[in-house]
Parts: structure tokens; C-alpha cells; sequence
């Protein structure tokens, strides 16, 4: 924009040339600026002119739309692949704690399974065994039973037959005893068959 102020802006006569490259006379206008030399340092702030208020609203809305098209075009996108990429690493470690929790819970359920299988086992194997240890206890008690049996009736036909060996000898003795209180009583001997009658009759009443 270029502003010319009047009062200060002088007349150049018809026909009169002029030099580009001369140096500007005291008080004229600077056509770059639209400021006379020396008001520099006294015009208001830039951004505070009202005179550039529409280039600055123009600038304001071209950079907004630059930025507003930079953030959809280019950061929004960046942006969004990024949490995408977060939430589907979110979504995969999820589901891998899922599966590691399945694998878990499949493994404590197959142990807890092949325990309550082994304690099962043990008690059927300490049951067999208790049980075949009391059918070993019944045989070996019946075996020794008989024999004790045996044992015991061999004892018997041993007892019995020394008894009937005592009883024989006793008989003889009894019988020279007999012959032998006879023969001192009367002086003689008796019968052989007498004596024996009698010591019979003494075991009988006996």
C-alpha cells in the first residue's frame, strides 16, 4: 500500500526531469513505508496500526488455514497412526496376557488333574496292598496253624505212645514187684500168671 500525504508532498513542474537515484528532499514521503523520514520512532506499534488491520486479518486467516490444513493433513494423521499403533499393541498384549492366562489356567487344571489322579492311584495301590498283605497275614496264620496242628498232634502220638510205654513197663515192674512181695511174704514164689491176674485187677480198680 502506498500513502501520500499531501502536506508534505511537493509539485514537479511540467516537462522538469527528475532523478531516480537523487537523494529525497527534506519532508518528502517514503513510498515503501508511506512514513515521512523521521516518524519512525514516533508511529504507533505494527501489529496496533489500524491501517494494516485488513493485511493482518488476511494473514491471520491465511495462517490459520496453512496450520488447520498442516493439522489434518499432516499431524492429525501422525497423531492418529500413532494412537492406532498404541492401541493395537494395547489389543495384542491383551490378548497374548489372555492366552498366557488360558495356558496357565489349562496347565494348574491339568496338574491339579494328574495330582487327584496320583492320590487316587496311591490310595488304590496302598488299598491292593493292604489288602494283599491281610490275605498273606490269613495264609501265613492258617500255614502256621497247621502247622502247629501237625505239631501238636505228632506231640500226642508221642505223648500217647510213651504213656502206653510207661504204662507196659509199669505193668512189669508192678508185675516183679508183686512176685517179689509174694515171695517174701510166703516164702516162695507164685504163679507168673497170678501175678499178672492181679496187678490187671489192681489197674482196673485204679
Amino acid at each position: 500500500m502506498f500513502f501520500v500525504t499531501p502536506a508534505y508532498a511537493e509539485e514537479v513542474p511540467a516537462g522538469t526531469a527528475t532523478d531516480a537515484h537523487a537523494a529525497p528532499a527534506a519532508g518528502e514521503v517514503h513510498t515503501e513505508t508511506g512514513v515521512a523520514e523521521g516518524e519512525h520512532a514516533r508511529g504507533p506499534f505494527p501489529p496496533f496500526d489500524s491501517s494494516t488491520y485488513a493485511s493482518q486479518l488476511l494473514w491471520l486467516a491465511i495462517t490459520f488455514v496453512i496450520f488447520y490444513l498442516l493439522m489434518q493433513k499432516v499431524i492429525a494423521p501422525r497423531i492418529g497412526a500413532i494412537l492406532e499403533q498404541r492401541h493395537n499393541r494395547i489389543s495384542q498384549d491383551v490378548e497374548e496376557a489372555g492366552r498366557l492366562k488360558a495356558e496357565a489356567d489349562a496347565a494348574v487344571a491339568t496338574y491339579e488333574g494328574e495330582l487327584a489322579a496320583a492320590r487316587a492311584k496311591a490310595n488304590s495301590i496302598g488299598t491292593a496292598a493292604r489288602d494283599a498283605a491281610k490275605v498273606k497275614a490269613e495264609g501265613d496264620r492258617r500255614t502256621v496253624e497247621a502247622s502247629l496242628t501237625e505239631k501238636l498232634k505228632a506231640a500226642e502220638a508221642r505223648i500217647a505212645d510213651v504213656k502206653a510205654k510207661a504204662f507196659a513197663d509199669v505193668g512189669a515192674i508192678a508185675e516183679e514187684t508183686a512176685a517179689a512181695v509174694v515171695e517174701q511174704l510166703i516164702g516162695g514164689s507164685a504163679a507168673q500168671s497170678d501175678v499178672a491176674a492181679a496187678v490187671a485187677a489192681a489197674k482196673k480198680e485204679a
